[in-house]
Order: structure tokens, then C-alpha cells, then sequence
């Protein structure tokens, strides 16, 4: 037997393959079957993992955005001022991370029209954006609470636009902000 037939495949390699498919064939390829498939596994190593594909669908969507929010902290923990983290955080939301060359957060949002679950996290992470967003923005002098929503609605569009139309996203939403703080 070569070592790979031997080696057990983790949690870890469940979840990231299920991301991945969700980005890639949305949420009808998140059964069992098809992504140990993907995987050159047997269902039952999946089974080996979780109890059931709503266990499975909770993880997914936990290690989603635990992912998300993680990737806000610490990517506005290396910025110096409060104008540079508004405008990396809005880049942030404009550049959904991809898996297998296609980006989850569109496919976790359509997912969450349909599913309790995806729906609160997705709930829960823009809820924790908009509350960042509105504070740097009072921090700079932009009292307006509406602006907070339209950065964050802006960089989502971005995000959701298909891989060839987004252009230079992070740029784009990086010169929004830097409009809205010349304005203020």
C-alpha cells in the first residue's frame, strides 16, 4: 500500500474540500458522496468525522467565518492608522479569498438564501463589519452611519462580480474610501 491509501484523511481536508466545492458547485455538492469522491475517499471517513451532513454543514459554515472574521483582525492589526484600516478593511470585503480559483463568500451568501444556518453567519459577519466599518469612520470624521453600509455594500458587489469582470477590486474600493475621506 503507498502511503497515500494509508494516510487518514482529517477534518481539516473535510472542511477545506467542502469550501471549496461550495465555491466552485454551490451547495448541492455538499453531501457526503460527492466530496469523498473529490476526495478519493469513502463515505464512511467522512461518516468517521461527523455524525451527519448538518453537523458537517454547521462545521463548514464555523470554520467559514471563524476564517473571516480571524482574516479582519489580524490583517487591520498590521495597519498603523485608523484611515488605513478603513481602507483595507473595505478592500478586504472586495477581495473574497478563492478556493480552487472561485470565491466562497458569493457562494456562502446564495447558500444562506436557502439555509438557516449560512444565513446567520452571514448575518453575523456583516453585522461585525458594518460595526467596524461605522467606527472607523467616526473615528475619522465621518459621522454619517449610512456610509458604513454603502462601503460594505460596494465591496460585497465587487466580491460577487464573476473573476474576469472584478478588475482591480481592491483598488476600486480602496479609491472609494479614499473619496469619502478627501470629502469629509
Amino acid at each position: 500500500m503507498t502511503l497515500a491509501k494509508t494516510q487518514r484523511l482529517t477534518r481539516d481536508a473535510w472542511i477545506g474540500t467542502g469550501l471549496a466545492a461550495l465555491a466552485s458547485d454551490g451547495p448541492e455538492a455538499l453531501r457526503a458522496e460527492p466530496l469523498a469522491r473529490r476526495l478519493g475517499a469513502t463515505k464512511g471517513s467522512f461518516y468517521w468525522h461527523f455524525d451527519d451532513l448538518p453537523a458537517y454543514h454547521a462545521a463548514l459554515i464555523e470554520t467559514w467565518e471563524q476564517a473571516e472574521t480571524a482574516r479582519i483582525t489580524e490583517t487591520l492589526a498590521a495597519e498603523e492608522t485608523d484611515p488605513s484600516r478603513l481602507r483595507r478593511l473595505a478592500q478586504i470585503i472586495a477581495e473574497d479569498p478563492a478556493r480552487d480559483g472561485a470565491a466562497v463568500e458569493p457562494a456562502m451568501r446564495a447558500w444562506a438564501l436557502g439555509h438557516a444556518g449560512a444565513q446567520a453567519a452571514v448575518a453575523r459577519l456583516d453585522a461585525a463589519r458594518l460595526d467596524r466599518l461605522g467606527a472607523l469612520l467616526r473615528s475619522v470624521g465621518v459621522g454619517n452611519p449610512e456610509m458604513a453600509r454603502i462601503i460594505h455594500a460596494a465591496g460585497l458587489g465587487m466580491a460577487a462580480l464573476a473573476p474576469d469582470a472584478r478588475g482591480d477590486a481592491p483598488g476600486a474600493i480602496g479609491s472609494l474610501v479614499d473619496l469619502i475621506l478627501a470629502l469629509r
